[in-house]
């Protein structure tokens, strides 16, 4: 029938906590073939197994979208495979977020625009950077205000990425507890100009600016730090080798470098030296964000 491709993603990118989003080169993918009854096979172990397709997060997610419209779900078989690993800051609900709303999309024939994907997004996920991110592609600046969630996607970023993958989980609420309720009008303006000036200078294509900005985050990668081990030494030594910034990847506990375009490869090869216990990942950003496949049956000529 079809294949839905989804990217991961990376929030906050330092500064922009809560605000900003990239969709990176890795990928949820949906494989959706009719079927008599509902069926969901997973061809790597990275996603957990469930009992019931009732109980799948993909199913509960197109079902609730499905249940918006009034409109039956068709049973179908769905063969998933993702390289986004689980709790590890790469937006993995995210993506399966943004591919459980394009299932009903197509599987109820709804016709959705983007925005009300995102915003369908958003009313599930409770924020919009990740979910912006995996379903526009590119850099995303989002803000929610109420329940309306604007958004802003950047000129395509010319660099290279690499991730810094651990063997451990962080979940998110963990790394929210250790983050301030509150911050001095003073630091605030301050944290926020930070902010500010790291997106003009990617919009300007300053990338050493940028980075800089990167790194000088106040809302929240301090308070992190200590959640992450060699969070100071990954940061030196990928700045050594030429990386424009390094932060935390969402709440972490992967952190990524924005590197100069071309270099990713080596950077990340160096890298695996120093961290022989992470996975170290060249990856690219990905601008095109959701993507569908409509697969045409092919039929014998008379």
């Amino acid at each position: 029938m079809f294949t839905i491709s989804v990217p991961a993603s990376s929030a906050n990118i330092g500064p922009g906590f809560d605000s900003a989003g990239v969709a990176v080169s890795r990928y949820l993918t949906l494989q959706v073939k009719e079927s008599e009854e509902w069926q969901f096979t997973h061809t790597t172990n990275s996603i957990p197994s469930v009992r019931h397709y009732r109980d799948h997060y993909i199913y509960k997610v197109a079902k609730q979208v499905a249940d918006w419209h009034d409109s039956p779900l068709t049973a179908c078989h769905v063969t998933m495979d993702s390289e986004i690993p689980l709790a590890r800051g790469l937006g993995s609900s995210a993506s399966a977020i943004v591919a459980g709303i394009e299932l009903a999309n197509q599987l109820c024939e709804l016709r959705l625009t983007e925005d009300q994907k995102l915003a369908y997004a958003v009313k599930i996920e409770g924020h919009p950077d990740n979910v912006a991110a995996a379903l526009l592609g590119g850099f995303v600046v989002t803000v929610k205000m109420g329940e309306e969630a604007s958004y802003k996607k950047l000129p395509a970023i010319q660099t290279d990425l690499v991730v810094y993958i651990p063997n451990f989980e962080l979940k998110t609420e963990d790394a929210r507890k250790v983050l301030p309720e509150e911050f001095l009008m003073k630091d605030a303006a301050t944290a926020s100009g930070v902010s500010n000036l790291m997106i003009s200078a990617l919009l300007t294509g300053d990338y050493e600016l940028a980075g800089k900005m990167m790194e000088s985050d106040l809302f929240h990668e301090s308070y992190r730090a200590k959640l992450i081990p060699n969070y100071f030494d990954i940061r030196s030594e990928a700045r050594k080798l030429g990386a424009f910034g390094t932060v935390i990847s969402g709440a972490g506990p992967t952190m990524i470098s924005f590197v100069p375009n071309g270099q990713g490869a080596t950077i990340a090869e160096q890298m695996r030296t120093i961290l022989p216990d992470y996975e170290v990942d060249a990856l690219q950003l990905d601008e095109k964000g959701l993507q569908v496949k409509v697969d045409i049956p092919i039929t014998e000529k008379d």
